[in-house]
């Protein structure tokens, strides 16, 4: 997962409130409690977004922890940031795939944080193609460079 997250854009980041940083990290735990299974590739995942947020030991503590699905997306309905509401659908759609496998429980609550912050379904769509794309054109690369 770790190459996943250095796409990240740092600038982006910067922009955003503590508030909304721990509203994404909290839409992640919940994305990967939703079908019953908070794999370590999952748990990584968010740990090393935490860590590119500069979030602290606590902050990442309460991250860390089971989440009510309805009050996070009460929290991520509030982010009015159009590029903010899109790098978190990607980012979403990047960790249902973390483990291999996309639920559809996990299918299911990127679509309900998407309709909170107001992204319309077929662009949570466009951006699920594109992360789909994404690694299996990585996945590619590591065949045609004979990487193991």
């Amino acid at each position: 997962m770790k190459s996943q997250t250095t796409d990240i854009s740092r600038n982006f980041i910067h922009k955003m409130t503590k508030e909304e940083k721990i509203a994404f990290l909290k839409a992640f735990t919940c994305l990967a409690n939703s079908d019953g299974h908070f794999d370590k590739e999952e748990k990584e995942f968010i740990g090393e977004i935490a860590y590119l947020y500069g979030l602290d030991k606590k902050a990442r503590d309460e991250i860390m922890k089971e989440n009510d699905a309805e009050e996070v997306i009460r929290e991520v309905s509030k982010i009015k940031n159009r590029r903010a509401e899109l790098e978190l659908i990607k980012e979403m759609c990047m960790l249902a795939h973390a483990n291999g496998v996309f639920s559809d429980e996990e299918t299911l609550f990127i679509g309900r944080v998407g309709k909170a912050m107001g992204v319309e379904p077929e662009k949570v769509a466009q951006i699920s193609r594109w992360v789909i794309d994404r690694l299996i054109w990585l996945e590619e690369a590591k065949l045609i460079f004979e990487e193991k």
